[in-house]
């Protein structure tokens, strides 16, 4: 088997973890109604899954880091396939909880380590784009996976979803066991050197603007199926072209994210892409009794969000060029960490005010967001006034 095909297997997996994450937002009223949980418990199973992994993923593979790769990636990828089958035949809502837990611990882990993978067996000079792919996987989740998990649920039983997730699984397991070679463990980087950068005020404010961005974010999101239903009044058949709609202007938005931050800078494309989000999302409450303006609001949303995670990542990566991997690293705990108290928080809105105020909080989390970005760069460009200031008296 080529290498490239063998990264496309990859990128399988990660399009897999990705479903197994954002498909809880696109069937979460089915959740509740077969659960017979509220709203707002269904909410927390993804709050849980990116607490879980965004605390057990660094510890594991700091663990784990003189472990063979391929051998690392087999027994978590088997651990997350195992945590499908429970989520499937298990009843109940503690269950299913201790089954997305187990599931969070195997996501993370399974998708650091096939990132390593493939930039180890990509060609030379091709490892970017071989990390690029496998990363595709995971946006096209967004793309694919929520509204095929949508389509599933309405059809068929939304447990479905989770059934032919460990039978792909397995697949990919059978497929890496026979193909990927085993391959050497990376040097453990000290915990010491990794929260060092936090010591750095920038870099902490950086961290902050993405907590803040997909923290609102993520207060919309994980609500959006039960309000583009009850509060917009949408059809199954819409809401399923919905998210499709929805995935597929993430991926453009990141595209034009990542082209707008390289022509326009990474100031200007974070502050026009936060600042179309907020609007989205306040047009998202306001237009709520149109079906055609609901839809169209949700691409713009989707397009502006995601337009600034490329961005935000660059930006992180040039403020420490020289430890852009333990960057990418903290950026991506504190991506998950924002996802779980985005999510937290929209069920404390929905329960204590109401659905249709998910829109407005998640738009005041973004604008916090902008906040930090403007007052960082006037902060450093005041900084750095007075630097030249200085070096023209001297």
């Amino acid at each position: 088997m080529s290498s490239t095909l063998k990264i496309y297997v990859l990128a399988l997996v990660s399009f897999l973890v990705g479903t197994s994450e954002y498909v809880i937002a696109g069937i979460l009223d089915r959740i509740a109604d077969t659960m017979n949980i509220s709203l707002i418990a269904a909410g927390q199973l993804i709050t849980i899954f990116s607490l879980v992994y965004a605390l057990g993923t660094p510890v594991i593979i700091a663990l784990t880091s003189r472990w063979d790769r391929r051998k690392l990636l087999l027994y978590f990828l088997g651990l997350f396939v195992a945590a499908n089958v429970l989520a499937y035949l298990l009843p109940g809502y503690g269950l299913f909880v201790t089954a997305r837990v187990l599931m969070a611990l195997g996501a993370g882990v399974v998708v650091v380590t096939a990132l390593t993978v493939a930039s180890q067996i990509a060609a030379e000079g091709k490892q970017a784009s071989a990390i690029a792919t496998v990363i595709t996987g995971f946006t096209a989740s967004l793309i694919v996976g929520v509204p095929l998990g949508r389509l599933v649920a309405t059809s068929w039983d939304w447990k479905l979803v989770f059934a032919g997730i460990a039978v792909l699984g397995v697949l990919a397991m059978l497929v890496i066991a026979a193909a990927i070679p085993p391959s050497k463990a990376e040097a453990p980087v000290p915990l010491k050197k990794q929260l060092s950068l936090l010591k750095q005020p920038r870099i902490v404010l950086a961290l902050l603007v993405t907590f803040f961005w997909l923290g609102g974010y993520s207060i919309a999101y994980t609500y959006i199926s039960p309000y583009l239903v009850s509060v917009s009044g949408m059809s199954e058949a819409l809401l399923s072209s919905a998210l499709l709609a929805f995935g597929i202007a993430s991926l453009i938005g990141s595209k034009v994210g990542g082209f707008s931050a390289d022509r326009l800078g990474v100031k200007r494309t974070l502050i026009a892409g936060m600042t179309l989000h907020i609007v989205s999302l306040v047009l998202l409450n306001i237009t709520a009794s149109s079906h055609l303006a609901v839809f169209l609001v949700l691409i713009l949303w989707s397009f502006a969000a995601w337009s600034s995670g490329p961005t935000q990542q660059y930006n992180l990566v040039t403020m420490a060029p020289e430890s852009s991997g333990i960057m990418l690293s903290l950026n991506s705990s504190v991506m998950q960490l924002a996802m779980a108290a985005g999510a937290g928080i929209g069920g404390i809105a929905v329960s204590s005010v109401s659905l249709s105020s998910i829109t407005w909080i998640g738009a005041v989390g973004v604008a916090v967001a902008v906040m930090i970005v403007i007052g960082s760069y006037r902060s450093a460009s005041a900084k750095s006034t007075q630097t030249n200031a200085s070096h023209n008296v001297a």
